[in-house]
């Protein structure tokens, strides 16, 4: 898990990325906990999604991921405005935007994080200044259910 998390905190998924990392971590759980014998008929089968989540007891790789990137938007919002991260999650670009449909950026993916937890139409700069109140944002974040 630290491996495939590497830097996570900063990654601004889209929704197909997330469903390949789902993909990664049901193959990995598979291969750990392998192939299951049928009690009715004596098959080997290979274990289904559900029966992954029941043997595996952590939480899944998309629900981490937000977590961490909850936790990082907090620490960036209390950085000193000189600070190099704040001034890049701030500041704005001063070039002309290429062709096409823009990216996908790292604050909409912390806003449909909080539209989630259903605080989604508020400032969340002005959010992480209470802390105490953020942290049970984060750790609400952390409870979701990811399908």
């Amino acid at each position: 898990m630290p491996v495939a998390l590497y830097g996570c905190e900063t990654w601004s998924l889209i929704l197909r990325e997330e469903r390949k990392l789902k993909l990664f971590e049901n193959m990995v759980l598979r291969r750990i906990f392998g192939p299951r014998r049928d009690e009715v008929t004596g098959e080997w089968k290979r274990l289904h999604k559900e029966e992954l989540n029941e043997l595996y007891s952590s939480p899944n790789i998309v629900r981490v991921i937000k977590w961490r990137r909850m936790r990082w938007a907090g620490h960036v919002a209390h950085m000193v405005q000189e600070r190099v991260v704040y001034r890049v999650l701030v500041g704005k670009p001063e070039r002309k935007r290429p062709l096409g449909r823009p990216r996908r950026r790292w604050v909409c993916n912390i806003r449909t994080d909080l539209q989630e937890v259903g605080c989604g139409y508020m400032d969340w700069i002005g959010l992480t200044q209470d802390r105490d109140s953020f942290r049970k944002l984060v750790s609400a974040v952390m409870n979701l259910r990811v399908p």
